[in-house]
């Protein structure tokens, strides 16, 4: 037995509240290690000579990742405060007890020796989210490039690359007029790129917070947008920038004219004067990514933490919108993020609140700071297996139960499953161009759990290499789209959408490295995905009708192909 492996916090982590009186609890132990693994409990106060309240729970063997094996109880009880421990039996008939982060060769039997769960606390700490966003569609608008109420040339609208100045007139009037198609793609979420006033077409660099960039329109605009997209029911997810603001924001301004005599010199981290921050050298304070021209904020300052939290309430309140994306959001301090959830959530429960992360982030994800994050660790993933074929099967599914096992089970439904961004090359160019692999990478983002993230303009199979060339003009004239891939995208989302079932957390996942097939049973549905070139015979399966294509499956698959068929 690997007592090294064997891992559980007695924390909100591992011992979870689901609901007032249901608690899971979780093990981790090595990947195959263990043959049974049972639960037991009793209640910490309540002496047995009165009541024998011990309880022995089997624990299942939920699911594995590429190391570890994960093992769930479920129970329900009342009591002031539960005691636990483990009884760990391994292939060879070992038997080992585990309590309180030790290990005995006997059972243990005081209560003092145990792990500890206190109900009222976990109760009062319970991890509450939005039950709308819940395996939501989301689409991404980068609002320069997506649509104009004016005019533009379509040589400079259709410019390819694309540079980071080209302005293409972009704004809120031309994602109004083309809400139809998000409806038409049948998305839930509209997730916009700030739209906040700035100089420069990204906009992630706010110089003034309260206003609407007028290259994109006016706060009446935004207000308008958000309410026509609720009447389609789309929800509206607005980007903050509270990492840092543009040089010419108030406070930073203030400070490059008065120097240390400036009031705002607390608002930044300034290590000298005179400023420095030229092109190729470090700047003399600090900075996202030591670029001079996104100073950082210096949120432990009460005075800039309450004026970023206004804005933040004061967008939701002014608009309706439904939360906010929290650019850069694991280079601010979590004391920082859990005055903002207590702020947002205290006036509008439902607000979703997502931050950007590019890594494996459970320290942002405790129930008091925010409920999901932009899942890079899925894109990473998803772009090895079916973009360039760099992983097997078996590491894409034990990659995405690492997450699973480790995650609060309210996180799992939320994670913003993206396959391409306006941070990163395109999808089809990931794929090297090859529009079969970009296929089954979009049917493994919109058949899994998750809140799959759409990059505006990969249902047209739009091109794009590194920023700032991901982030072309939307593709309007019909000439120029793919419409077999919006056909492809479009009934991917209708069978996620008819069939929720296969976005159940019971599943079961078989993963065939040989034939390079994954095989997922969950929810009275079966899906089947070819991540290698050439056919492969099915004939188990000939003779069944298809639910995304609506043909009858003739027994074999082809390249990167992809099937749903209901049991």
């Amino acid at each position: 037995m690997i007592l090294g492996a064997i891992q559980h916090s007695a924390t909100g982590q591992d011992c979870i509240c689901l609901e007032p009186g249901r608690f899971l609890v979780r093990l981790r132990t090595a990947r195959g290690d263990l043959t049974r693994v049972v639960l037991h409990t009793q209640d910490k106060y309540l002496p047995l000579s009165i009541q024998d309240t011990r309880e022995a729970i089997p624990m299942t063997l939920s699911l594995s990742d590429n190391t570890l094996d994960y093992w769930e109880a479920e129970l329900s009880f009342d009591v002031v405060c539960l005691r636990y421990w483990f009884a760990l039996t391994d292939a060879g008939g070992q038997t080992v007890y585990y309590a309180n982060y030790r290990f005995s060769d006997v059972p243990f039997t005081d209560t003092d020796d145990m792990f500890d769960c206190p109900q009222n606390l976990r109760e009062e700490e319970r991890f509450l989210t939005p039950r709308w966003a819940e395996n939501k569609v989301v689409y991404q608008v980068f609002p320069s490039r997506f649509a104009s109420s004016q005019a533009v040339p379509e040589e400079l609208w259709y410019k390819a690359p694309m540079s980071f100045r080209d302005d293409l007139h972009g704004d809120l009037r031309g994602l109004i007029d083309h809400l139809p198609h998000l409806e038409e793609l049948g998305v839930d979420v509209l997730y916009m790129t700030p739209v906040f006033r700035s100089n420069s077409c990204h906009k992630y660099d706010t110089i003034d917070y309260y206003t609407v960039d007028p290259a994109f329109g006016t706060k009446e605009d935004l207000k308008e947008l958000v309410e026509k997209a609720h009447g389609m029911g789309l929800r509206v997810i607005l980007d903050g920038v509270f990492n840092h603001t543009s040089p010419e924001f108030f406070a930073f301004a203030d400070i490059r004219e008065k120097g240390p005599k400036s009031k705002y010199l607390d608002w930044y981290f300034i290590r000298e004067f005179p400023l420095r921050a030229a092109r190729g050298e470090k700047p003399n304070f600090k900075t996202f990514s030591y670029f001079g021209g996104m100073p950082k904020l210096n949120l432990k300052n009460p005075e800039v933490a309450q004026y970023i939290l206004d804005v933040a309430l004061y967008w939701l309140r002014e608009t309706g919108a439904d939360g906010w994306r929290l650019d850069v959001g694991d280079e601010v301090s979590h004391r920082f993020w859990k005055r903002f959830r207590q702020a947002v959530k205290a006036e509008f429960p439902q607000a979703l609140i997502v931050g950007e992360v590019w890594h494996y982030a459970p320290d942002f994800l405790q129930g008091d700071e925010w409920d999901t994050v932009m899942n890079y660790p899925f894109y990473q993933s998803v772009l090895a297996l079916a973009a360039r074929g760099e992983i097997p099967v078996s590491r894409f599914v034990g990659d995405l139960n690492f997450l699973k096992g480790n995650l609060h089970p309210r996180v799992y439904p939320l994670l913003w499953n993206l396959a391409g961004s306006h941070d990163t090359p395109r999808l089809l160019h990931q794929c090297g161009g090859s529009k079969a692999r970009m296929k089954l990478a979009a049917a493994l983002q919109l058949l899994l759990p998750g809140m799959p993230m759409l990059y505006y303009g990969d249902e047209f199979a739009m091109q794009g290499s590194q920023d700032p060339d991901c982030r072309r003009g939307m593709l309007w004239d019909p000439k120029r789209q793919d419409a077999g891939m919006f056909q492809w995208y479009k009934s991917l989302i209708r069978v996620r959408k008819t069939c929720p079932g296969i976005l159940a957390r019971e599943s079961t996942d078989t993963a065939d490295d040989e034939r390079g097939l994954l095989l997922r049973r969950a929810g009275g549905f079966t899906l089947v995905f070819h991540c290698e070139d050439g056919t492969l015979p099915l004939e188990d399966f000939a003779g069944r009708r298809d639910l995304i294509s609506g043909d009858v499956f003739k027994g074999t698959l082809e390249p990167f192909g992809v099937l749903v068929f209901e049991d």
